[in-house]
């Protein structure tokens, strides 16, 4: 088994999102992959063994425990796949616990087909606006609580109460707003997972973008 660091989101090292990819010839027992990821420290380490000449199976695991679906650490796997493993290959396709997903290589980017999570507006609690430390103006329900706050500055300024964060509904939190120099800005919270923060979450961004 190899294991490569990869900055995910980004062009630059020591930058966007860093997601651990482990390519395996066969599976290990859960508690050593657990173990691994505990290790890394990092928000997602990626596990992946092929299944057959059409893809690979993936499954990813943070501190806490594993994950239903990752956007950073697919796209770190794929190009781990595509780089080191099947450089002739332009496409590679995951089997997930949230189904096929499929990266395609074009040029020096990689483009993602992920899923949508579908939203229900959910009613807005004292104990949300305890958490986040500003009361949303709207919150909505997937796997993860969405909320929505006035400005790019509340979500920017924000300094969550982690253990009041917790006591939320929802795997992880999502902040967002309308932003200035983008369609929105947002910010991840995890805590149940054993993250604080994720650096740029690409599930979260399968509540916001429906949103």
């Amino acid at each position: 088994m190899k294991q490569y660091i990869v900055d995910a989101f980004t062009d630059r090292v020591f930058s966007g999102n860093p997601a651990a990819v482990c390519v395996m010839d066969r599976w290990i027992p859960d508690e050593l992959m657990q173990s691994i990821t505990k290790e890394n420290n990092l928000s997602e380490t990626a596990f992946a063994v092929k299944e057959n000449s059409d893809g690979y199976h993936l499954r990813w695991f943070t501190p806490g425990g594993e994950i239903d679906l990752c956007g950073h650490a697919t796209l770190a796997t794929a190009f781990v796949i595509l780089n080191y493993y099947e450089e002739e290959r332009a496409e590679v396709s995951f089997d997930t616990l949230s189904g096929k997903l499929t990266v395609v290589r074009r040029g020096d980017l990689y483009e993602m087909d992920f899923p949508v999570y579908k939203l229900k507006e959910v009613p807005v609690t004292d104990e949300m606006e305890a958490a986040i430390g500003s009361r949303p103006s709207a919150a909505y329900m997937g796997r993860d609580l969405l909320c929505v706050l006035k400005d790019e500055e509340s979500v920017r300024n924000a300094s969550p109460d982690m253990d009041k964060v917790t006591a939320l509904e929802g795997a992880l939190l999502h902040i967002t707003a309308t932003g200035k120099d983008y369609d929105c800005v947002s910010r991840s919270f995890a805590p149940k997972l054993k993250i604080v923060e994720d650096p740029v979450c690409g599930s979260g961004h399968c509540h916001i973008i429906p949103y």
